[in-house]
């Protein structure tokens, strides 16, 4: 079963999306105004989709395919070219939720580079997930900076959730073991591991990842693993890049999306679904402890337009 994160308004949603909205889907629906479907108007879809981050690959394959369908159907309908629009981009975005299993040890292996919002984000999930009475602990396996320990035990003090820790420049893998012992003799619902942040092209950053994801798999095999991948929406295509070198050492199951309210380049949800073949499962909307909602590409396409 999926986490019951609350329901989230469509305002919530309009309002994460409001700066992607002025800069894609209302200037692709000013353009669909326009009576005369020549190249000079593919153009500018070609430029908006770039514009907002879809990525060269995916803009180029929604053009070729937008194109077709204009000349194959004869289209003269405005109605006609936002419904066409808009379920091209849905075949693009597959729909994911976080996954739950009861009965046993959920484990949330989360990655990201400093300032993307990981532990902010770890925060936020872990409060959540308490509200709807999950047994929840934290590994706080970022041991390089001192500032992302006391962080997380911040975050754990507040949701009232255990936090796993050593000092500061510990081993790693020494606090994820200690960390899945005490979750499996406390019967945790979900252990969240929080994991160093340093930059995505630093070979010993990878190095350790893939080592503490070889000690979860080893360890507890048994448990339901997912690889969670946080990145800031504001970054566009540098967000993925990220996702493209962490899938290739860790494969990512998901990833949450930060920021998304404060940028005009929310298109990056597509590059990543499409291209890199990641779902979004949670976006950011803003600073509040709830403002972390499940990512619904129904929701994302309709509120664009």
């Amino acid at each position: 079963m999926g986490f019951l994160f609350r329901k989230r308004s469509k305002d919530e949603i309009d309002r994460g999306l409001h700066r992607t909205k002025e800069n894609f889907g209302q200037k692709i629906l000013s353009l669909f105004s326009k009576n005369k479907m020549d190249q000079d108007f593919f153009d500018e879809i070609e430029e908006i989709l770039i514009m907002s981050d879809v990525g060269v690959e995916t803009t180029l394959e929604i053009i070729n395919h937008f194109k077709k369908y204009v000349s194959d159907a004869k289209v003269v309908d405005t109605g006609d070219l936002k419904s066409y629009f808009k379920k091209s981009l849905l075949d693009m975005i597959p729909q994911a939720n976080f996954d739950f299993k009861e009965n046993q040890l959920n484990v949330l292996f989360i990655l990201g580079v400093n300032g993307v919002g990981k532990t902010t984000s770890i925060g936020k999930l872990s409060h959540r997930l308490k509200l709807e009475g999950k047994n929840v602990m934290l590994a706080a396996c970022d041991t390089f900076r001192a500032a992302a320990i006391d962080q997380l035990t911040i975050w754990g003090e507040r949701s009232g959730v255990p936090v796993v820790k050593q000092d500061m420049a510990s081993d790693p893998g020494a606090v994820l073991h200690d960390a899945i012992d005490s979750a499996i003799a406390k019967n945790i619902d979900v252990l969240l591991v929080d994991t160093a942040g340093r930059f995505h092209n630093k070979t010993n950053l990878m190095a350790e990842i893939e080592k503490l994801h070889r000690i979860l798999t080893k360890k507890i095999s048994s448990a339901y693993h997912e690889t969670i991948l946080v990145l800031d929406a504001g970054t566009g295509q540098n967000a993925f890049v990220q996702a493209d070198t962490f899938n290739k050492s860790v494969k990512v199951d998901g990833i949450i999306l930060t920021k998304l309210d404060s940028t005009s380049k929310g298109g990056i949800v597509i590059a990543l679904a499409h291209q890199l073949k990641i779902p979004v499962k949670f976006v950011g909307i803003g600073e509040k402890i709830d403002d972390l909602i499940p990512f619904n590409r129904d929701e994302y396409v309709e509120s664009l337009f």
